[in-house]
């Protein structure tokens, strides 16, 4: 079971390219270890919420696909005889 994150207003209003741009510079600064111990929490709490609201949209993104296949699937196809 996965733990409901409270992703910040900033976030919420990024597109999905802009999160997941954050989301990689976070990543690579804690990967270098050069970051200070309080810094690296405060970023990695970012990091989780930039994760959640990328998976949220990523979540709707395949609904929506899916809702579009699905209503499609009763129709020929245009070469069909």
């Amino acid at each position: 079971m996965t733990e409901k994150v409270e992703i910040d207003k900033d976030i919420r209003e990024m597109s999905f390219e802009q999160a997941l741009s954050e989301l990689e510079t976070i990543v690579d600064r804690l990967e270098t270890g050069d970051v200070a111990l309080e810094e690296s929490i405060d970023i990695y709490q970012r990091g989780s919420q930039l994760r959640a609201y990328c998976d949220e949209k990523l979540q709707n993104a395949q609904a929506r696909i899916e809702k579009i296949t699905s209503a499609g699937a009763g129709t020929e196809a245009l070469d069909a005889e």
